[in-house]
């Protein structure tokens, strides 16, 4: 014991000794790790030397140095806390707020312990590794309970404004730090891709004003909108801080942290609400697997034992039917299932993938058609492909088309999933447009015109309080 203590006192010195060095190092990392980010974001509305002057300073450097120490000395027992909710309590380092908002908040969330249940019940399955990302970046833990603002901790979220998946990226967003959204794929959905990029976001929001309380703001309303509230109250003489910029946000950021703090207080102490958390071990729910060939999402959960609900929500960023197969295809699976799945997928005898693409030429060929020549039926195709009743498609269109004996051992490539577009259009049979001739007499038409209302997709599943966040 003597040792050990002696051990710990040497790092101790030895990290105190080489702390500017240490400082200098991680945020050289900080830096090299975000530079593809930095590089592909659009550029930021240009800072005055008053709103420059709340990037970080020496303060700063000295937390991160506080951090990277912090790191250091628990690196040897990453698992020390029983379940996961006390290792984000051992991590909250946001300071806290203390108003009527947050209390209003507070008794929202404690008078209603049937949605705090399912929504703690949905984290359990990514809290984990939500948690362990924020560490390796030194980063505060209760971070970890954004998704409760944004998402529920549903990755299937669909807000209004476009915002997907449990972090709420709008797709021109996503698209700036890399999440790839396309016909086969939308990664705002997928567990890996989108916390990456919502903890690049929120920590260069914090590198961008030195305060995370700003940094949860912006990511709500904006940099560009954090900066002119800072400028504003600058211009005055009043202070900067969130709760003095409050007045001049909209009501969706003035209660995003205040929400934020409800949570972290009632995961800090259940009990004092009348409520219980489930258990949630500290070790990792899911593990990830290649794949590079294509597989049928049904056929996935089959060999990994698990039903097709339990799957989607581990790999929630497939639009289709089909998962297409490449050299950066990850599939997440509970640790248990993950043994399971590589025996059975061994043993499996059968083709993976029963689908494969087929391009629209003819404007004409409806669905029923196209049904008939590939051996199903339009309600299989129309639900394939989200394709709206008495809609169908355009020219040019790509769907998925159940697979023949000559293209069973096809592959869908990348370059087809990147490019393929589906258009609409409304399925009005001949019958119908010889009617709306035969009603046009002495050139004004008798009948009413056909009006064309934009289609609604199902887009996966949607939930009414998630807003636009970004």
């Amino acid at each position: 014991m003597h040792e050990n203590s002696f051990k710990s006192t040497a790092l101790a010195a030895l990290v105190l000794a080489l702390a500017p060095a240490l400082s200098q190092a991680y945020e050289a990392g900080v830096e090299s790790d975000n530079a593809p980010v930095a590089a592909t974001t659009p550029a930021l509305i240009p800072m005055t030397a008053q709103v420059t002057a709340k990037l970080p300073t020496l303060d700063n450097r000295l937390q991160k140095t506080d951090r990277l120490m912090k790191n250091l000395s628990d690196s040897s027992d990453p698992l020390r806390e029983a379940d996961v909710w006390g290792r984000i309590r051992s991590g909250y380092a946001i300071p806290d707020l203390n108003n009527q908002l947050v209390a209003n908040h507070v008794n929202w969330y404690a008078t209603r312990p049937d949605h705090l249940a399912r929504t703690t019940a949905r984290a359990s399955r990514y809290i984990f590794y939500v948690v362990q990302e924020l560490e390796k970046r030194g980063m505060p833990t209760e971070l970890a309970l954004l998704p409760f603002i944004e998402s529920a901790f549903n990755p299937q979220a669909f807000s209004s404004a476009s915002a997907a998946g449990l972090w709420q990226f709008v797709p021109a967003t996503g698209r700036d730090f890399n999440l790839k959204q396309n016909m086969f794929k939308d990664e705002r959905r997928g567990v890996l891709a989108s916390t990456d990029a919502a903890l690049t976001y929120l920590q260069r929001l914090y590198d961008m004003f030195g305060d995370w309380q700003l940094a949860l703001a912006a990511y709500n309303w904006g940099e560009g909108s954090v900066q002119r509230a800072i400028k504003k109250n600058q211009s005055l003489g009043k202070p900067t801080d969130f709760e003095s910029l409050a007045e001049l946000m909209p009501a969706e950021t003035r209660n995003y942290v205040p929400k934020l703090q409800a949570v972290k207080n009632i995961i800090a102490n259940p009990a004092q609400y009348g409520l219980s958390l489930p258990v949630v071990d500290n070790q990792p729910y899911f593990t990830a697997i290649d794949k590079t060939s294509d597989i049928d999402i049904t056929v996935a959960a089959q060999l990994a034992e698990l039903s097709t609900d339990e799957f989607k929500a581990l790999n929630p960023q497939f639009n289709r039917p089909v998962i297409i197969g490449g050299e950066k295809t990850k599939i997440l699976l509970p640790q248990e299932n993950a043994a399971k799945f590589t025996t059975n997928l061994a043993q499996w005898g059968h083709a993976l993938s029963s689908w494969t693409t087929h391009k629209i030429t003819n404007a004409r060929e409806r669905i029923e058609t196209l049904a008939s020549k590939f051996g199903t039926t339009a309600d299989v195709l129309r639900q394939a492909n989200n394709i709206p009743q008495r809609m169908r498609l355009r020219a040019g269109s790509t769907i998925l088309v159940p697979k023949t004996s000559a293209t069973m051992n096809m592959n869908i490539t990348q370059e087809i999933a990147d490019n393929a577009t589906m258009l609409f259009e409304a399925d009005r049979p001949e019958r119908v447009l010889k009617n709306v001739r035969r009603a046009v007499k002495g050139g004004k038409v008798q009948a009413a015109p056909i009006s064309l209302v934009k289609p609604r997709i199902q887009r996966g599943g949607s939930n009414s309080r998630a807003k636009a966040r970004h």
